[in-house]
C-alpha cells in the first residue's frame, strides 16, 4: 500500500544508508558529489572455517543477533564494509544484510569456499574447473545480489601464493573471473564488480596484478579482466614501523599507474604479541590514498591463529586490546575531510596483454584461457534454475541481546545499532557507545607468519505502533562508467 510522507514520518523511521557507488578508472566514486571512497573494511567470519557449515544452514551472515552485535561494535569502530570469505548460497541472508545496510556498510561476498568442490585448486585448476563449481559460485552471487550493499564480489582469494601455484592457476584465475562477468551481465540487474585478493608474496605479486588487470587484445570491456585488484598484505609491524620500513611504499610505487581500484583486502601485523595500527595513518593519508582504496582489517574474531579484535566464548564477547587500539587510532584521523576528497581526474587505461608483462620464470606467461566448462554455457546465458534471493527486511529492535564486556571486564550495557539515513555510509563517530581503554588484554600471540593463516576460510535480519523500516538503498550500489 502507498503511505504519504506524513504518515511514514509519524510512524516509522525509514532506514536506507549506503549511497550509490560508481567504478571510475581507479577509485570508488559517490557519484552525486564526485568525491573519492574509501573502504574502512573488517575481514568477518566468526568461526574461521569452521563457522561456515552447510551441514547445519550456518554461515556468518545466518543469525541475526550475532550480526547486530557485532555490527554495532563494527559502527562504533567506524567501518564502512565487511568481507566474509565463505557463505551459503542456499540460507536466507536477508536480515544480516538489512542489519549491516543500516549500520552503513558495504559487503564484499567471497564466492569460494574451502569445501571440496567449492573452489579452485592452486595446484590442478584443470580438475576443479567445471560447471558444478561454477553453478555454486552463480548461486552466491544470486543470493547476493539484490541487497543493495552488497559491493563486490570475490573469484578468488591468494589462489595464486607461489611459483608453483603460478604456473597453471592464472589463466583460470581470468576464467572464473570471465564467467562470473557474463553471468552477472546476463542474469543479474545491476552488474556488480568482480575482482582477485592477491597474496602479498613480493616473488609473484606483480606478475600476479599484471596477469588479472590486463586487457586481452587491449580491449577495456574484455570480461576475464578484474574490475578491482586486492591484495592482502602484513608487512607493517611494530610500535616504529614507517612507510618505508614496511615497503608499503614499494606498493605504491608498484600500482601507481593501476587502471582500476586497488585496496588491502586483509592488513594487520601478525608476527608481534600487539598491533598498533599506526599504517591508518598512511593508508587513508597522504602517503597512499592518490593509489589505495583504504583497506580491510584482518580480523574481527579471535581465532586459532590469534589475530582477532573481539573474542567471542559462548554467549560472551570480549573486547581485545586490539579493538581500541584501532578504534584510538580511527579517532585520530579526520574522516569528514577523507570523505570529502574529490576522485581523480586520470583514468589510466589497462595495458594490454602481453608476455613481456611476467618477468619471474616459471609464472604462467600464457594468456590463453580455458574454455567454458561443459553443461557452463547454458547456465552463464539462461541463469541456474534454483536461484536464491535475498532483500531488505524489516528490523524492529537494533538494540542487542548478547553480552558484550570491554577488554577490563565491564558489561557495555547500552550497545546498539544506531540506522543510519538515506545516502549515508558509516564512519567513526557514528556511534557513539563507549568501549574501554587500550589497557588490558592482548589479542594476538601469534608469531606466524602469512603462511601460517590456517584458520581464516582461504581456498578458500500494525501501523498503529511505532517501529522501523530497513529499506534498501537505491537499486545500484555500484555502477560502472
Amino acid at each position: 500500500m502507498l503511505l504519504s510522507a506524513a504518515l511514514v514520518a509519524l510512524t516509522a523511521t525509514v532506514v536506507g544508508a549506503v549511497p550509490t557507488l560508481e567504478i571510475k578508472g581507479a577509485d570508488f566514486v559517490v557519484p552525486k558529489d564526485g568525491t573519492k571512497f574509501e573502504i574502512v573494511g573488517m575481514a568477518y567470519q566468526p568461526g574461521g572455517s569452521s563457522g561456515y557449515d552447510p551441514a547445519h544452514g550456518k554461515d556468518p551472515l545466518s543469525n541475526a543477533d550475532v550480526c547486530l552485535r557485532d555490527a554495532a561494535l563494527m559502527q562504533v569502530l567506524g567501518v564502512n564494509a565487511i568481507r566474509v570469505y565463505n557463505v551459503n548460497p542456499d540460507i536466507n541472508h536477508d536480515e544480516c544484510a538489512s542489519i549491516f545496510n543500516a549500520a552503513g556498510m558495504y559487503m564484499m561476498i567471497d564466492v569460494n569456499s574451502p569445501r571440496v568442490g567449492e573452489a579452485i585448486s592452486s595446484f590442478e585448476p584443470w580438475t576443479t574447473y567445471y560447471a558444478a563449481y561454477l553453478n555454486r559460485t552463480f548461486a552466491v552471487v544470486e543470493a547476493f545480489a539484490n541487497y543493495p550493499n552488497t559491493l563486490l564480489f570475490f573469484s578468488g582469494n591468494e589462489i595464486i601464493n607461489d611459483l608453483e601455484s603460478a604456473k597453471e592457476v592464472p589463466p583460470y584465475m581470468r576464467a572464473v573471473t570471465r564467467d562470473l562477468k557474463n553471468y552477472i551481465k546476463n542474469n543479474i540487474k545491476r552488474q556488480i564488480p568482480v575482482g582477485y585478493s592477491a597474496a602479498d608474496v613480493r616473488e609473484v605479486l606483480w606478475d600476479t596484478y599484471n596477469y588479472v588487470t590486463c586487457a586481452i587484445d587491449g580491449k577495456e570491456d574484455d570480461a576475464s579482466r578484474a574490475d578491482l585488484f586486492a591484495l592482502n598484505s602484513y608487512s607493517w609491524c611494530g610500535k616504529d614501523a614507517t612507510f618505508k620500513s614496511s615497503t608499503f611504499d614499494k606498493l605504491v610505487d608498484g600500482l601507481k599507474e593501476t587502471p582500476v581500484p586497488t585496496f588491502f583486502s586483509e592488513y594487520g601485523c601478525i608476527e608481534t604479541k600487539e598491533r598498533w595500527w599506526n599504517e591508518t595513518k598512511s593508508i587513508y593519508g597522504p602517503d597512499m590514498y592518490d593509489t589505495f582504496s583504504g583497506g580491510v582489517v584482518y580480523e574481527w574474531t579471535l581465532e586459532e591463529n590469534g589475530y582477532g579484535l573481539v573474542k567471542i566464548e559462548d554467549s560472551q564477547t570480549t573486547l581485545q586490546a586490539d579493538y581500541n587500539r584501532l578504534k584510538d587510532k580511527y579517532s585520530d584521523l579526520d574522516w569528514e575531510t577523507i570523505f570529502k576528497r574529490k576522485a581523480s581526474d586520470s583514468s589510466n587505461k589497462p595495458v594490454k596483454c602481453d608476455s613481456s608483462l611476467i618477468t619471474e620464470e616459471g609464472f604462467k606467461s600464457n594468456f590463453t584461457l580455458p574454455a567454458v566448462p561443459p553443461g557452463a554455457s547454458e547456465l552463464i546465458k539462461d541463469g541456474i534454475k534454483k536461484k536464491p534471493s535475498g532483500k531488505i527486511v524489516e528490523i524492529k529492535n537494533w538494540k542487542t541481546s548478547l553480552k558484550v564486556v570491554d577488554n577490563t571486564g565491564n558489561t557495555i550495557s547500552d550497545l546498539k545499532v544506531v540506522p543510519l539515513g538515506d545516502d549515508e555510509f558509516n564512519y567513526y563517530g557514528k556511534n557513539k557507545v563507549t568501549t574501554g581503554t587500550t589497557t588490558g588484554n592482548s589479542s594476538s600471540t601469534s608469531t606466524a607468519d602469512s603462511a601460517s593463516k590456517t584458520d581464516k576460510g582461504n581456498s578458500a535480519v500494525g501501523l498503529s505502533m511505532p517501529m522501523v523500516w530497513s529499506v534498501a538503498v537505491p537499486l545500484l550500489a555500484m555502477l560502472f562508467i
